[in-house]
């Protein structure tokens, strides 16, 4: 198994074929991003007054973070889903199909009535279409993320799927530029303005990626009639305790950004301790060096490992929570918006860096799609009902319960990291440097 990431169908070096697809799939987890991160933003900054008026501030925040989780919850069994389907007819099938269903619904969302046009209704057409965003969203990262890795060299792996792991920070960036230029406009468009603006962005990557080929692993499986008859049950019976592994460390860095991010953003405001201008701009710049970050991440790892910087990721997270609430608590600016970049650019980007890379590696090709897929998308179930166990924790601790639940998080991923193996280390390194100087080598002769 330790070796089932090393295929032979992985070029040596990048080509621009390869290169458009890092980009391509970075792309389409841009856009991804964007519309689904908008309504976390949203969530967190309207929602409340918008579709659960009747309640009081707390119980609307705890209302409109269900909605938010409501969507996470059902992430399991998209992926569940876009895996089997990567798996049996191809990762380019799922890329496109995921996208567009995510489109149409983020556009809906955009164009739902209000509490004050249809009451109650209002509240159930929205977790309608977050149903189906959810469902989009959790057969997207599999697609994305194996496409780019199975087409990537095999020493920028790390790398090339940082790439498309750096598609999320722009779609945060985005999604969060995209409401602070609403504000302006009042609180009955500002935050409908975002969602419709997604069709053009939806339009371009669909676009994008039609053009993108099909995984040179994925057919080979199939020309090589290797394609498994159900994929989610081999894994789970063969290799169920990578989909754990991994699933516990995913969930430090999509459940600790729950907390450092989307509790943040509803915390800073309720509190008063920032206008929603600040703690949007504060997250826009944290999200722009997340773009580098977590790039640079990723490549540290085609370098030094997969592990050595989940460990360092982790480990910065299970002391991060209370000096995070002690700057923010300041209320000033600057202690804002540097809380949220180390939140951002190193707690949640070193990890999610690494991930791409390393989830794929744990797995071999025959089932990887629903393998990483399953374990990426379970976790989404504990990061999207997050906000609310913060918001009830903060009811009844006050400030050190968020803090708390950083940390708790920190420490499962910590120890996830060690139980789980190594897939590039000085082994793997040298193995595929000895292969490029044998092919170099090939290659020079024949040139003679």
């Amino acid at each position: 198994m330790a070796d089932t990431h090393l295929h032979p169908r992985h070029p040596i070096d990048g080509t621009p074929e390869k290169k458009k697809v890092a980009v391509g799939t970075s792309i389409g987890a841009t856009i991804e991003t964007y519309d689904f991160i908008g309504f976390g933003t949203a969530a967190a900054l309207y929602f409340n007054d918008v579709f659960f008026p009747a309640s009081d501030p707390l119980s609307g925040t705890l209302l409109s973070f269900a909605t938010l989780g409501i969507g996470f919850a059902v992430r399991p069994l998209g992926g569940i889903i876009g895996g089997y389907l990567g798996d049996k007819i191809g990762r380019k099938p799922v890329l496109v199909g995921s996208l567009l269903l995510m489109g149409v619904a983020t556009v809906l969302i955009g164009v739902l009535p209000t509490y004050q046009q249809v009451g109650i209704w209002a509240g159930v057409l929205l977790v309608a279409v977050r149903v189906v965003q959810g469902l989009a969203f959790g057969a997207e990262w599999g697609g994305a993320i194996l496409m780019c890795f199975e087409h990537a060299p095999w020493r920028r792996r790390g790398l090339y799927t940082g790439i498309t792991q750096a598609g999320f920070p722009v779609g945060l960036l985005l999604a969060n530029l995209a409401f602070l230029i609403s504000v302006p406009l009042g609180e009955q468009w500002a935050w409908r303005v975002p969602f419709l603006l997604s069709v053009v962005l939806i339009v371009v990557g669909i676009v994008i990626r039609l053009k993108i080929e099909e995984s040179p692993e994925f057919e080979e499986l199939k020309e090589g009639g290797e394609i498994v008859k159900n994929p989610l049950l081999q894994v789970l019976r063969d290799d169920w305790r990578n989909v754990l592994r991994a699933f516990c460390l995913r969930i430090t860095e999509t459940a600790g950004y729950a907390v450092t991010v989307t509790f943040m953003l509803s915390y800073l405001t309720s509190e008063k301790l920032a206008d929603r201008s600040v703690t949007l701009a504060g997250l826009m710049l944290a999200a722009g060096i997340g773009i580098a970050a977590t790039t640079l991440w990723g490549a540290l790892t085609d370098k030094i490992g997969r592990r050595p910087v989940y460990l360092l990721g982790t480990a910065i997270t299970l002391v991060w929570g209370v000096p995070m609430f002690l700057m923010v608590n300041t209320g000033a600016a600057a202690w804002i918006v540097v809380a949220f970049v180390i939140s951002y650019a190193v707690c949640q980007n070193s990890l999610a860096g690494v991930q791409g890379a390393w989830f794929s590696e744990l797995f071999a090709a025959r089932t990887r799609t629903s393998g990483a897929s399953l374990a990426y998308q379970l976790s989404a179930v504990v990061s999207g009902f997050t906000p609310l166990l913060a918001t009830a924790l903060y009811a009844s601790f006050g400030w050190i319960g968020p803090a708390a639940l950083v940390s708790a998080y920190g420490l499962l991923g910590l120890f996830a990291t060690l139980v789980t193996r190594e897939t590039w280390g000085p082994d793997e390194r040298a193995r595929v440097a000895a292969l490029e100087l044998a092919t170099n080598t090939e290659e020079g002769r024949t040139a003679r």
